[in-house]
Parts: structure tokens; C-alpha cells; sequence
């Protein structure tokens, strides 16, 4: 043996918000056993409560949050740990911060129509992303490009379908995979 560390894996569950994020980052770490964070924890109290108060972030509100997850993902990668992230990633530029921490980061976006997404952000109770943000999340959104490695999964489907395609498609291992399960 080498002592060589099998390399690690480091998803991004992005969109906007009320796609499912959460739900479906969850779902995978739970399937595959990649570390679980949820981006909004990582966001500074002033950023909650401006957001709260229904006034969306602005690049210079974003930057040092980006470079905080991506440090979380990198120093992960550095412990040998993957990763599972959630995290709106809206604009290319933002991908370009989180790709600054491990260098293998892989996008799953959860995209959807505008109607079905914003019903969920009207049912949505104890968050503080009210749904009149939505509009300006969609109206920045710049879809994965051809050279970022990501799929997109249509968020129509299930969450419990979301996460078995998701794995399918990045090509992750199952825990059960990994000890020699189904």
C-alpha cells in the first residue's frame, strides 16, 4: 500500500432559492456519506438580517462568504474528507471562488420553472430568504457553461429522486456501494 489517500469528491447543490437545496444536499450525504454544510450558516448576521429585511446581497456582501466555503471545502479536502455543499452559486464568477478551494468542485444545479419554485417559497415557513428575493435571484442566474463540470436535475421530481439521480449522474459511491452492498 501506498499510503496514498483516495482523492476526494467536493459537490456544490446550487440554485436558486426554494429549489430544494437543503433537501436534496442532505439526501446525498446521508446516500453516500459526503460532509454535509449548508451554505446559510456560513453567511454573517448582518447578511441575515439584511436579507430578512427583503434586500438582496451584493457582490461585496458575497465575496468573503464564497471564499469562507471555499476554504471549508479545501481545508475538508486536505483532512481526505468529501463534500457535499449547498450554496446558491448564481453567477459564474461565484462558481469561479468556490472552484478556488479543492480543485475538483462538481455542480449540481437544481433548476426548475419560476411558478413551481416560487409555490414553494410561499409554503417555506422559519427561513429568512423571504420570497420576494426570489425574482432577483433568478433575474442573476447564469446557467452552468459547457467546460463546468455539473448536471442539472429538473426540481419537479421528487427529493427521495432528486438524490438517487444526483448520485447516479456525478457518479458518487453509495455507503452500501462502499462496503461492498448493492
Amino acid at each position: 500500500m501506498t499510503g496514498e489517500r483516495p482523492p476526494t469528491r467536493h459537490v456544490v447543490v446550487m440554485g436558486v432559492s426554494g429549489g430544494g437545496k437543503t433537501t436534496v444536499a442532505r439526501g446525498i450525504s446521508e446516500l453516500t456519506g459526503l460532509r454535509f454544510a449548508e451554505a446559510d450558516e456560513f453567511h454573517t448576521e448582518a447578511h441575515v438580517a439584511q436579507m430578512r429585511a427583503g434586500i438582496p446581497l451584493t457582490d461585496a456582501d458575497r465575496w468573503p462568504w464564497l471564499r469562507a466555503l471555499a476554504g471549508w471545502m479545501a481545508d475538508r479536502h486536505a483532512e481526505g474528507v468529501s463534500t457535499v455543499l449547498t450554496c446558491s452559486a448564481l453567477k459564474r464568477a461565484y462558481r469561479d471562488v468556490l472552484r478556488q478551494g479543492p480543485a475538483n468542485v462538481e455542480f449540481l444545479h437544481l433548476d426548475g420553472a419560476a411558478q413551481l419554485i416560487r409555490d414553494r417559497l410561499d409554503r417555506r415557513v422559519g427561513h429568512y430568504m423571504p420570497a420576494s428575493l426570489f425574482d432577483s435571484q433568478r433575474a442573476i442566474l447564469e446557467h452552468l457553461g459547457p467546460d463546468e463540470s455539473g448536471v442539472v436535475l429538473e426540481v419537479a421530481a421528487p427529493p427521495e429522486e432528486l438524490v438517487r439521480m444526483a448520485v447516479d449522474r456525478l457518479g458518487l459511491r453509495s455507503r452500501a456501494a462502499a462496503v461492498g452492498g448493492p
